[in-house]
């Protein structure tokens, strides 16, 4: 075939995109399952840091597994979901379902000789959506860490949420008022509080107030669904309503 003619550079052309193709096709499927590993450890990673535990890819599940003492899917009213897997639960769709349809994974951990409670968080950022996860002391008051991620915050504004500094703010932050009432953390601007715990606010990141109302609003409307969980465990101190 003369490779200066119009037919010899269409069949060319056809033949790359082929080639192309393929070639994507095989490599997306040879990588995916090794993708949704990484996601799979990396979740187990981001659960286990509101506790302080750091750790790399290779050893989350080890830790996961030992550290993790209950992982329980919760309907609306605070009753166990047997059929579900809480580490499968995607909060995303789950978002989508009446309250009444939804289901809540909590996490139970066991770390350095104290209980805690872990749970996943998800709301809306400035621009796309925020997530994270939040761990409660075994008061189910008191926070003892949080992480928090976005999809597509501003950098250098929204998306410092993910940082060390914003989310250490958070640390021995109580989610009940003085009255019992679960109101979560506020993210507020110019705050001036200093170091106070129990006033349920921390200050904002400047810049990103859109961003921190998210972050407050994600708090607190998470948690509420944890609720009729937590007063059904006899061992909770705290006064919930």
């Amino acid at each position: 075939m003369n490779k200066n003619s119009n037919a010899y550079t269409f069949i060319f052309a056809i033949a790359m995109v082929v080639i192309v193709a393929v070639t994507l096709s095989f490599t997306s499927t040879t990588l995916s399952p090794l993708q949704k590993e990484n996601v799979r450890k990396e979740k187990m990673q981001n659960i286990l840091s509101t506790v302080g535990i750091e750790t790399d890819r290779e050893n989350a599940e080890t830790l996961f597994n030992k550290y993790i003492t209950q992982q329980i899917t919760l309907d609306h009213e605070g009753e166990e979901k047997e059929d579900v897997d809480a580490f499968e639960v995607d909060l995303a769709k789950e978002l989508s379902k009446p309250i009444e349809e939804q289901s809540f994974p909590i996490y139970l951990a066991n770390y350095d000789g104290s209980d805690y409670y872990i749970a996943p968080m998800r709301g809306n950022g400035l621009w796309d959506a925020i997530w994270g996860y939040i761990a409660l002391k075994d008061d189910a008051n008191t926070i003892k860490g949080v992480i928090f991620d976005h999809k597509g915050e501003t950098a250098g504004l929204g998306a410092e949420i993910t940082t060390d500094w914003f989310q250490q703010r958070f640390v021995d932050e109580k989610i009940f008022n003085e009255n019992g009432d679960l109101v979560g953390v506020s993210v507020v601007k110019g705050y001036s509080g200093g170091n106070n715990k129990d006033d349920n606010k921390v200050d904002s990141i400047s810049g990103a107030t859109i961003t921190g109302d998210g972050v407050t609003e994600m708090i607190e409307k998470r948690l509420k669904n944890y609720l009729p969980f937590f007063k059904k465990r006899q061992e909770i101190k705290v006064v919930t309503r």
